[in-house]
């Protein structure tokens, strides 16, 4: 997946960021976590290469800071430029994720209206206590397309009240990775998967977690290619295809050989984000 962090860092809000990726990974390398820094790859959706054609194609899906918040206090100042640049490219889908849904509402651009096209609101809940806590905000928000993500999957969550809404197109579950980890438990994702099917919501388990939990069992799995593998392999995702974004580029609705198609190799197959990714960038980190 390619993801655009126009700024980086973050605070703790709840539970879920006790043991946060990104507090461990900036740890590693000296980095402060809680100072909100406008990033260098601020405006990479505008980004042209030499011939003047955008580097991020048509047709392309960016999931937005996943190393921040994009709500988050400190970005006021810079998120009114955000929302410039991705009206600059209505020919890309942006996906944004928050833990803090009571600001949603008050941070929407002034032409909003009920949502942009190309634009989904997404929430974490990584418990009941934060289901209950942020999806009723997301839902009396306006957007046009809305998901929820568990991860770090950490308690069990009944979300039938939310999925009857018929709002929610999309539910993404993973456990918890990194210093700390607490488990995720099968039956949880199993609950949360049927669910999803009974009102034909898009399920994707994307990886167990490092501690995973089955009847009983705990296995501990270091390898995020094995915890995806493994995801993928439990058959619980649910596929009710994608997020229909309209899409349009200055001729219109993009279609045909202007639209992103991206590249998997063999062993993304059997990936539990085969479907939420952008494809193969051929960084050269794996072997096929």
């Amino acid at each position: 997946m390619i993801i655009w962090n126009p700024w980086h860092g973050c605070h703790r809000v709840s539970e879920g960021c006790e043991h946060c990726y990104m507090y461990y990974l900036d740890g590693k390398r000296g980095i402060d976590t809680s100072v909100v820094t406008r990033t260098g790859n601020f405006n990479l959706p505008l980004l042209r290469n030499r011939h003047g054609d955008y580097k991020l194609k048509p047709g392309m899906e960016l999931y937005v800071g996943l190393s921040t918040d994009f709500f988050i206090e400190e970005a006021d100042q810079w998120r009114g430029e955000v929302w410039r640049i991705i009206r600059r490219r209505p020919d890309i889908a942006f996906r944004i994720l928050t833990k803090r849904a009571h600001r949603i509402s008050g941070c929407l651009p002034d032409d909003w209206g009920e949502g942009y096209d190309n634009v989904m609101l997404s929430v974490t809940c990584e418990n009941q206590r934060r289901a209950d806590e942020r999806l009723p905000l997301l839902l009396g928000a306006p957007a046009r397309h809305k998901g929820f993500m568990a991860a770090p999957f950490i308690g069990e969550i009944d979300a039938e009240e939310y999925l009857a809404s018929g709002q929610i197109e999309e539910v993404v579950c993973g456990g918890e990775n990194y210093d700390g980890a607490r488990p995720c438990h099968y039956e949880w994702v199993k609950s949360l998967s049927e669910q999803c099917a009974l009102h034909d919501v898009t399920f994707n388990f994307i990886e167990t977690g490092s501690v995973f939990v089955k009847s009983g069992k705990t296995y501990r799995i270091a390898s995020k290619r094995v915890q995806s593998a493994q995801a993928h392999k439990s058959g619980l995702s649910h596929w009710n295809g994608k997020p229909v974004f309209s899409l349009a580029s200055s001729g219109g609705t993009i279609f045909g050989d202007e639209t992103f198609r991206p590249f998997f190799r063999s062993h993304c197959d059997s990936c539990g984000s085969r479907q939420l990714c952008n494809g193969c960038s051929n960084c050269g980190n794996c072997e096929d």
